[in-house]
């Protein structure tokens, strides 16, 4: 057996390389045209169906709910902050959302899950499309960190905040026939330094689609949204904390951040949902990186470790260290953010907004 493996090991990855260069042709014009059937043939029609958006309140889950709108869906947005919900479901229906919903709460909490859904049903009588985009980053050295409490907040928020409303909406997603579209990130198999647990937490989240991919067969779709380098409120340094406060990572505020627009990842999210892709990749070409991994790990080594190299400086945001280089909006908070580290926020209550006010009630 021994013998055997190493044989293998030998010929298995330069014959795969090869069977691979032969037919990636073939497959990229297979690809293709079942990309232009489903999206000028065979793509779902939003128009008066339920799509529910987890972190709907800023970034990819507002664009996204934006994309929907324009679909004539009808909206659900659900977030920790209210009152930003408020402004983006009013731009929503001015783009084309006939009823918007918006609810406060917390993903991470079970019980604040099967509230939410249940609001959902017991309004529209079912949900169509549900659309997790929770995520939360951080820019520190994991050996720097001195105060742990911040790591199961990190992974709460990346890997629960998705789990459980699937969990609770699974059974209704089935009556549907619809669909889950969850936003990861390259790094989940892509090593970027100071994003360690970031990176762990978007590995369990692909890994868990994938196997319930398999779990619920044809009944309920799956798309998994994976992106590089987008310009949002998490790579400019927001972060969540007490009640609403927004804290800023300070030596991320200090420069100007670049990234790939928002909208057209959100575009090509909703787009490929749709058409029921499996997969949405912005930018695709980061997959060579994967086959670098895979055949060649030393080479995507040395090249990331050229690349990232910065002459042994360090430029750390330290939430979770235990050191007071933090500034919020609110003075009321700043101690309790200099002496502790962030905390998850209360939940909140469900708001309609005036025009679905008015509409419930007639």
């Amino acid at each position: 057996m021994d013998l055997m493996n190493s044989l293998l090991n030998f010929v298995v990855p330069p014959a795969s390389l090869l069977m691979l260069a032969f037919t990636w042709p073939t497959l990229f014009f297979i690809t293709t045209c079942e990309w232009l059937y489903n999206t000028y043939f065979n793509s779902e029609n939003m128009e008066d169906k339920v799509v529910l958006i987890t972190g709907a309140s800023s970034g990819i889950g507002e664009q996204i709910a934006y994309q929907y709108a324009k679909r004539g869906a009808n909206l659900v947005l659900v977030a920790r902050r209210e009152h930003r919900l408020r402004g983006i479901s009013e731009n929503a229906r001015r783009l084309g959302a006939p009823n918007v919903l918006i609810m406060a709460a917390d993903v991470v909490k079970e019980e604040e899950c099967k509230r939410f859904i249940n609001e959902t049903i017991n309004y529209y009588g079912r949900v169509d499309h549900l659309v997790n985009t929770v995520s939360l980053g951080h820019t520190f050295y994991f050996e720097e960190a001195t105060d742990s409490s911040v790591f199961p907040i990190l992974m709460d928020i990346n890997f629960w905040g998705n789990v459980y409303p699937t969990y609770v909406a699974l059974p209704y997603l089935r009556e549907s026939n619809g669909r889950i579209i969850v936003n990861a990130s390259v790094e989940n198999w892509l090593p970027l330094p100071r994003m360690s647990l970031y990176s762990a937490a978007k590995s369990a989240l692909i890994n868990f689609y994938e196997t319930l991919r398999f779990e619920v067969k044809n009944e309920v779709g799956i798309t998994v949204a994976t992106h590089g380098w987008i310009g949002t409120e998490m790579t400019r340094g927001k972060f969540m904390v007490e009640e609403g406060a927004e804290m800023q990572w300070k030596e991320e505020r200090e420069v100007h951040v670049t990234g790939g627009p928002v909208e057209e990842f959100a575009k090509q999210i909703v787009s490929g949902a749709c058409r029921g892709d499996p997969y949405v990749k912005y930018p695709s070409w980061y997959d060579i990186f994967f086959l670098y991994r895979v055949f060649a790990p030393k080479v995507l080594d040395w090249t990331f470790r050229f690349l990232l190299t910065n002459g042994g400086a360090r430029r750390t945001s330290f939430i979770g260290t235990g050191r007071p280089l933090l500034e919020t909006s609110s003075p009321r908070r700043s101690a309790v953010l200099e002496g502790s580290s962030p905390r998850r926020l209360p939940t909140g209550s469900l708001t309609f907004t005036p025009a679905f006010q008015q509409q419930k009630s007639e």
